[in-house]
Parts: C-alpha cells; structure tokens; sequence
C-alpha cells in the first residue's frame, strides 16, 4: 500500500509556470508507476500524465508540450512540471497509483477507475 501527499499548487498568471510534487510513503515506490489527474468543478476528473515504473511517460493532448511529468526514485516523489499555464489548466490535481506494480503496458490508456491510490489533491488556479 502506499500513501500520496500532493504539494506546490496555488495561484498563477495565464503563462505562468507550477512544479507539483507527490511523495509517497512506503519502501518500494521505483516499482509503482505513477500518474496525475485533474478534475474542474462540474467536469470529470481527466487523466494528466503518467509515467512507468521504468521511466516511460505519458500525457494527455491537451498538455503535451506544456506539462511534464518525472520522478525521482530516491526521494520517492513524482513530479509535474507545468509550463504555459492557460485558464483552462485551473483544476485540483491529484497524484496517483495503480494497484499494478512493474510492467504496465499502455498505461497511458488508463483511466481513474483503473487507478487505486489518491491523494487529497491540490489545486491550481491560473488567472487570465
């Protein structure tokens, strides 16, 4: 099992830049593949991006280009870094897990049902 605490959101201008970090507990995180979610008041909560156990990424297309997403192992954190901020990037964003530890092919077909450790999540806000 392993826990999820999402930092580093706030407020930003339209063009802005945010890193958000995720650490988690437990002693074998390198094996777990990670993934961010976001979800807007009245919307569903979309997939991000995502990475593998083994450093593959992944990311939505409204995202890609903007946003990227790492981790790094010895601090058992994952982060999101999000540049070029647009309005419409304003949304809590949650850190997440699938029960799937090690090989995770297509992981970046995944939805939120598919994943089974959150975060309280943290939100973003960019202003235009």
């Amino acid at each position: 099992q392993v826990q999820l605490v999402e930092s580093g959101g706030g407020l930003v201008q339209d063009g802005g830049s945010l890193r958000l970090s995720c650490a988690a507990s437990g002693r074998t995180f390198s094996s777990y593949n990670m993934g961010w979610f976001r979800q807007a008041p009245g919307k569903e909560r979309e997939f991000v991006a995502a990475i593998t156990w083994s450093g593959v990424t992944y990311y939505a297309d409204s995202v890609k280009g903007r946003f990227t997403i790492s981790r790094d192992n010895a601090k058992n954190t994952v982060y999101l870094q999000m540049n070029s901020l647009k309005p419409e990037d304003t949304a809590v964003y949650y850190c997440a897990a699938p029960r799937t530890k090690g090989f995770l092919p297509n992981m970046g077909t995944l939805g939120a049902r598919e994943y089974h450790y959150w975060g309280q999540g943290t939100q973003v806000t960019v202003s235009s």
